[in-house]
């Protein structure tokens, strides 16, 4: 095959989104015979694929060639996509340098040219990369007005998803939505480069499940699973992809998959060089294995969460809680309170802080918090944060004595989170409604709820909230008492002497007479005669 034919056909891979093809025929070329698009083309294909390093090298190369031909737009092209290729995978500094080569480059462009707007994207991304959220606006501002004054999509599309976010964060929830959806239109319609097309992707989809809009998540994973099958051998964007799968897994109770989809998150975040989000694929592990009751092993996955610089934040808190350790998980929540400003990060900590203020005995706290999460639920829409938020308002409705104001929200707690198919938040409000109905005196209901609540728990393997649903099932014992001591003292009202008692329970005497000693105790009874009374009392015998 002649170099040309070769070239070609590495060209006819690239425009098929065939990247590894086209990466091995483009690198296996001699290199004084490829262009600068052909170096371009090289870069594209080794990040798409996850090969940073190669990225850089070929981009820097078709950088160069522009520049000595006199392309200087071109030029700043290739600087712009540098600087993108850095910033995501973690190098700011370099990344940064990119960017301020790119508009060096482009001062000395007279006029307008659509390449401002590129390098904007660009600025925008390294303000994502410092936390420098107050920029944001004004970033994706210029991007889309860029895109529209030079009729290109993906600038449109990808200055409309940024625009998206920062409504969210404003708390204008619908607005956001709409700007998102109509990003995603111009990525649907292939309006859209690979690249920029990825990014708006997860983008959306990230979106969604921070404010709990599960059902659009759902479409738009489903969607993105799709985009990333049709380009075979790609990394980059599968990785986000496979933690998007994996969270709505776990909400549907298929936890065993969910872990699947994260350790392979894990694998191809660390394949494409990005450290960051491989901590997100490991704080999600985390809390399925907490769920399920692994609780060591939920706190190595959180720790190596933290190793790769991601909080996470709230599910260690709640490990900590599960453990005992309340006042760590009191202060946690507390900090995650007042640090978190905007309305879409908020509703992602409020749940459980009110559960563990609750269970603190932080009454007030509390309830202040369920009021804000409600407010916040009604504002946003998602069944699944009005879900949330039924449920906590139930829950402080029942520690602070209203035990009929909790039976209405947990009910509809029970009926939202079914509605979404989320067994394992359908069984937690069951529990919490059982209680209410129990506080009521209708412990035929309650037991019903606890039931339901621990068939559902036994299924999904979520051991601690099984056992405790299973505790909720045993009949109290009066008086405090043990159900041995209960049979000892039904023998005691029945006539029975000590050694008679001790060889039907076939126990030493020593042993029936400490029982009865505990009894005396805990009945503050000083004769058999009185514990027999109160056996007969409460139908023990």
């Amino acid at each position: 095959m002649s170099v040309v034919d070769s070239l070609l056909r590495a060209r006819e891979a690239y425009e098929r989104r065939e990247w590894v093809a086209a990466f091995e025929a483009l690198s296996g070329t001699d290199a004084d015979l490829l262009r600068a698009e052909d170096f371009a083309r090289l870069a594209t294909a080794a990040h798409l694929t996850g090969r940073t390093n190669d990225s850089v090298q070929a981009m820097q190369r078709a950088y160069q060639l522009h520049l000595d031909a006199g392309a200087v737009t071109a030029a700043a092209r290739c600087a712009f996509w540098l600087a993108m290729t850095l910033l995501n995978s973690g190098e700011a500094a370099v990344g940064s340098g990119w960017v301020a080569r790119a508009q060096r480059l482009l001062a000395d462009v007279p006029g307008e040219v659509v390449e401002h707007g590129y390098v904007w994207v660009a600025v925008l991304h390294r303000h994502l990369a410092a936390g420098e959220f107050g920029e944001l606006g004004a970033c994706a501002d210029r991007v889309t007005d860029y895109g529209r004054r030079f009729e290109v999509p993906e600038l449109i599309a990808m200055g409309l998803s940024v625009q998206g976010r920062v409504a969210l964060y404003a708390g204008r929830v619908r607005e956001g939505l709409a700007l998102l959806d109509e990003a995603m239109a111009a990525v649907a319609a292939g309006e859209v480069s690979t690249l920029f097309a990825g990014e708006i992707y997860c983008s959306l989809v990230e979106a969604c499940q921070e404010i709990s809009d599960f059902a659009r998540m759902e479409q738009w994973t489903l969607a993105l699973t799709t985009w990333c099958a049709d380009q075979p051998g790609l990394v980059l964007f599968t990785g986000q992809c496979a933690v998007h799968r994996g969270q709505l897994m776990r909400v549907h109770g298929a936890y065993d998959a969910a872990l699947e989809e994260y350790e392979s998150a894990l694998g191809r975040y660390l394949a494409a060089g990005a450290v960051a989000p491989a901590g997100l694929a490991l704080a999600e592990r985390g809390d399925v294995l907490r769920l399920r009751g692994a609780f060591p092993e939920a706190g190595d996955a959180y720790a190596e969460a933290v190793g790769y610089g991601h909080d996470p934040q709230p599910g260690l808190a709640l490990l900590w809680a599960a453990r005992g350790r309340t006042a760590a998980a009191v202060a946690t929540v507390r900090r995650l309170v007042a640090e978190t400003p905007d309305p879409v990060h908020r509703s992602r900590v409020l749940p459980a802080a009110v559960d563990i203020l609750l269970t603190s005995g932080e009454l007030a706290e509390a309830s202040a918090l369920s009021t804000e999460l409600s407010a916040v639920a009604e504002g946003f829409g998602c069944t699944a944060l009005r879900a949330a938020a039924a449920h906590a308002a139930g829950c402080v409705a029942a520690v602070n004595g209203d035990p009929v104001g909790a039976v209405g929200e947990l009910r509809r707690a029970v009926r939202l989170w079914s509605a979404l198919d989320a067994p394992y938040e359908t069984a937690r409000c069951r529990t919490d409604l059982g209680r209410a109905l129990r506080a009521l005196a209708d412990e035929d209901s309650a037991r019903m709820e606890f039931a339901a609540a621990q068939r559902i728990f036994a299924r999904l393997g979520a051991t601690p909230a099984a056992d405790e649903v299973a505790g909720l099932l045993t009949p109290a014992l009066p008086g405090g008492l043990t159900a041995r001591e209960v049979e000892v003292l039904r023998l005691v009202a029945a006539g029975r002497s000590n050694p008679q008692i001790a060889g039907e329970l076939v126990v030493s005497e020593k042993t029936v007479a400490r029982h009865l000693s505990n009894i005396f105790t805990k009945l503050e009874v000083g004769s058999r005669t009185a514990a027999a009374a109160f056996a007969y009392e409460h139908n023990l015998t």
